[in-house]
């Protein structure tokens, strides 16, 4: 039995286009893994990244060449997507899932710390940690944590996070400090006592010698400083 060219010429199309279409976009994911890589090579740090699957729903065009790029509020970092589309042969643009993960050097516990309390260099060591999985950065340098209290405990091993501490206080509840009054051209001082803690520029209430409470702004050097304004000429 002769075939028509006709159907014979169908029959080899639609023997090629499931080929060409398989190749599209899954023949595309290494050409996606080089690109998130080169993307994620400006960190200083190691990069493990895991391409998965695209939808499996999808009806695509066959393509001849496909390109990679990151979808505007993509990070290339923990569980996120990279765009691909179609540059040759159809007009499509899917996403692809990945994960990158970004290991790199951290501080971590050396041993169980209490919480409102400073750390040293004693108190933790640097350890490779996977950087993607903390929802804050992390401290590298044990010198960052000079003027810093813990707000919580951790345990050993645990990576120092920089919202796990606040500003140290540099005056103290019951601190004598020097209350300094400041005008145009002139201050004058005396001694108080802090009614509370205060960080650096926090403002701080004191009491004077003479009883007097008095709010101002806290310093370093336990000085505690009261702006007095202009009363202007004549005044």
């Amino acid at each position: 039995m002769k075939i028509p060219a006709r159907l014979l010429a169908a029959a080899c199309l639609a023997a090629l286009a499931p080929a060409a279409l398989a190749q599209s976009p899954v023949g595309d994911l290494d050409k996606v893994r080089l690109f998130v890589e080169s993307q994620a090579g400006s960190l200083s740090a190691r990069i493990e990244v895991t391409v998965g699957q695209p939808d499996a729903r999808l009806q695509l065009a066959p393509c001849l060449k496909a390109e990679p790029f990151l979808p505007a509020g993509a990070r290339l970092w923990g569980r996120s997507w990279v765009g691909l589309r179609c540059v040759d042969g159809a007009r499509w643009s899917i996403t692809v899932p990945v994960e990158v993960k970004v290991h790199g050097p951290a501080l971590v516990a050396s041993r169980a710390l209490p919480a409102n309390q400073p750390v040293t260099g004693a108190d933790v060591q640097v350890q490779e940690i996977e950087l993607s999985k903390e929802s804050a950065s992390v401290f590298a340098d044990a010198r960052s944590l000079e003027g810093k209290l813990l707000t919580r405990p951790l345990a050993a091993g645990q990576a120092l996070r920089t919202d796990f501490f606040r500003a140290a206080p540099v005056i103290a509840q019951g601190d004598a400090v020097r209350l300094v009054a400041k005008g145009p051209g002139f201050s004058v001082s005396t001694d108080a006592l802090a009614l509370q803690h205060a960080g650096d520029g926090q403002a701080i209430r004191v009491k004077t010698e003479a009883g007097r409470v008095v709010t101002g702004v806290a310093r370093a050097g336990r000085v505690v400083e009261v702006p007095l304004a202009d009363s202007g000429p004549g005044r």
